[in-house]
């Protein structure tokens, strides 16, 4: 069989997909897929989890992948926002760590967790 196939009275071209004839996208050249990080794909279980509607528009508009990140990389500038506004406000500092590396390392750990948090509830899942 041949993989692609025009039909002549309407003039849509066809794509041999495993046994059947899928209409074939258009000859445009494909948009650059850019990475998509931990967030990105956080939020795409998400969408695919409660909101499955905008998730098939974004999918069929081809947006889904600027999309993701979009967010992904809002997600991490607000991490690292929050990360070294919270250790400066709670004076988790250089000095710290190298006088007590073990509190230094909960404090951070500490730190880490609640900005995940709030980003979550911000960004990730809303």
């Amino acid at each position: 069989m041949e993989r692609f196939v025009t039909d002549e009275r309407t003039g849509l071209k066809y794509e041999l997909v495993g046994d059947y004839y899928l209409i074939a996208g258009e000859d445009e050249p494909e948009q650059e897929q850019e990475p998509i990080g931990i967030w990105g794909q956080q939020h795409l279980r998400y969408l695919k989890e409660h909101h499955r509607v905008r998730y098939a528009n974004l999918l069929t508009s081809g947006e889904l992948n600027a999309y993701l990140a979009d967010i992904d990389r809002q997600a991490e500038e607000l991490f690292l926002r929050l990360v070294k506004q919270m250790a400066e406000r709670e004076d988790v500092t250089e000095k710290l760590k190298a006088d007590n590396q073990m509190e230094w390392v909960g404090r951070m750990n500490n730190i880490r967790s609640r900005a995940k948090e709030v980003i979550n509830n911000e960004l990730i899942f809303s």
